[in-house]
């Protein structure tokens, strides 16, 4: 029995989704993904584990469509709306999904997959208003594959049962005193547990409304967060970043009605990526609202907050979230005293079961005593975990996305002019940090022409990790063994 599904009868008359400009209730959401259930299912009993890619801007329509996926015994695989197709076809492959459904506005874009004579391809439009018997959905069956960049170059597809999403969901709900009078703005991707999970799935089983604007403008977000009905807004640093430049450009009467809005909200969080000081404080002059930073990650949904109810400390990310267990431990895994860096390693039903077909990449996630490995130091003092950097270089957080210097590399290569190349991420302010590459070209006494290479990669890469600053050299520095040090050419950058 899926819990998140089943409260939805206590609410059956309550608004559970306001998305372009029109209300849904519960009783409309049970009843229209229990169609795409019928339409999926298609006569057979139970779709038992089928992946089921969907391409849906963010809306109710994502909604139906996630809850019908998983009642009829389906894995949910949805797939990124700002992916190129090579990305899109890349996850779709991996998955062996037998199912894509997208809308309209993307029927263009997966036009290929229309040919494939092992998908079918359903358009979200032509679903019609139905009924079937559904099956019974034990908790341990899978449920969602969500792709996460790592150091081994190509994304990895997560794996997390219902019961993991469950965990999730009930972690933040107990931690953040969720209630069915919350009203929460959802402005992030759904293809991430940000958006997913910490918004959309807590709002839904707390009873409480998700409004969804489906592309993020800095204006329209001022506009629903002074309208008085949300109370609730998460964002990642780079958004807080952006929605502070438009408010210095308000005049003086505007910059007070929105202030005095936004003091009136129960909880604003930050995440995805680390907090700079300046924007909290800068934040907090504005709202009143002191944010609340928490820690977590694909593999795991969230497992460190700040309190809710107590001190939020600036440049800390709290303590272990309800249920979840931490520890930080050197690199034999074993743990260090209080005060010592190490690595943050989590233990707890919130944690995934499985990369995607790759028994290797899982166990190595793993440390032989069931923790799952983050990669991320930090140190624990006076009751805070504090986040210090990540264990690899390869990995670059810009903007709230968790990129592969490595995947970025393995196209550049590909390209007719370039011999090698090196991919860092380099710190700025708006974005954490930015993807930054070194190029080293076959032909020393040419040129490239980065406009035209900005081009060339946008039909290969998320436009996120496309590198917004280049250097040319000669070779690439490296250590006594070949191997390139990323510190090094980071530093060139600055």
């Amino acid at each position: 029995m899926i819990q998140l599904i089943q409260n939805a009868n206590k609410y059956l008359e309550r608004i559970a989704i306001r998305s372009n400009n029109q209300s849904y209730t519960y009783q409309q959401l049970l009843q229209d993904s229990e169609s795409v259930a019928a339409t999926l299912l298609n006569g057979s009993a139970d779709l038992q584990e089928e992946r089921i890619a969907f391409l849906i801007t963010p809306s109710y329509e994502y909604v139906q469509l996630q809850w019908g996926i998983w009642r009829a015994g389906g894995i949910a695989v949805p797939l990124c709306t700002k992916h190129p197709y090579k990305s899109i076809e890349y996850v779709i492959n991996d998955t062996k999904a037998t199912v894509v459904i997208c809308s309209k506005e993307y029927e263009e874009l997966l036009a290929p997959l229309k040919e494939r004579k092992d998908i079918r391809f359903i358009d979200s439009g032509a679903i019609k208003s139905n009924s079937c018997k559904l099956p019974d959905i034990a908790m341990d069956r899978r449920a969602m594959i969500l792709y996460t960049s790592g150091t081994t170059g190509s994304p990895k597809g997560v794996v997390s049962r219902h019961q993991n999403i469950e965990a999730q969901i009930t972690s933040l709900v107990t931690s953040w005193e969720w209630s069915k009078e919350d009203h929460i703005l959802n402005i992030l991707p759904l293809h991430h547990v940000h958006g997913i999970i910490n918004i959309l799935s807590c709002a839904l089983w707390s009873g409480a409304c998700c409004t969804f604007l489906p592309k993020f403008n800095a204006e329209k977000v001022f506009d629903v967060l002074k309208g008085g009905a949300v109370n609730l807004f998460m964002a990642v640093p780079t958004i807080y970043y952006k929605l502070i430049t438009q408010y210095n450009n308000y005049p003086l009467d505007k910059q007070k009605e929105i202030s005095a809005a936004l003091t009136k909200f129960r909880l604003m969080v930050s995440g995805s990526a680390a907090l700079p000081i300046s924007v909290l404080e800068t934040w907090r002059t504005i709202s009143g609202q002191t944010l609340l930073e928490r820690y977590g990650m694909t593999e795991m949904g969230m497992a460190i907050s700040n309190p809710y109810n107590e001190e939020r400390r600036p440049g800390h990310i709290g303590k272990p979230l309800s249920g979840v267990q931490i520890r930080i431990a050197d690199e034999a895994d074993q743990v260090v005293a209080d005060g010592q860096t190490g690595e943050i390693q989590v233990k707890g039903p919130n944690v995934f079961q499985e990369y995607w077909g790759r028994p290797e990449a899982t166990q190595k996630t793993f440390t032989t005593d069931g923790w799952l490995k983050t990669g991320d130091v930090a140190l624990l003092a006076n009751g805070y975990y504090r986040i210090l950097g990540r264990n690899s270089v390869d990995i670059i957080k810009s903007g709230g996305y968790k990129i592969s210097a490595l995947e970025i590399e393995e196209v550049l290569r590909t390209h007719p002019q370039i011999k090698d190349c090196g991919v860092v991420g380099i710190p700025d302010e708006e974005w954490g940090e930015i993807v930054a590459a070194s190029l080293i070209l076959k032909d020393a006494a040419s040129a490239i022409d980065i406009p035209a290479l900005q081009i060339w990669l946008r039909d290969k890469l998320p436009s996120y990790q496309i590198p917004r600053q280049y250097i040319f050299q000669e070779d690439l520095p490296r250590n006594v063994m070949g191997k390139v040090t990323k510190k090094a050419l980071q530093k060139m950058f600055s």
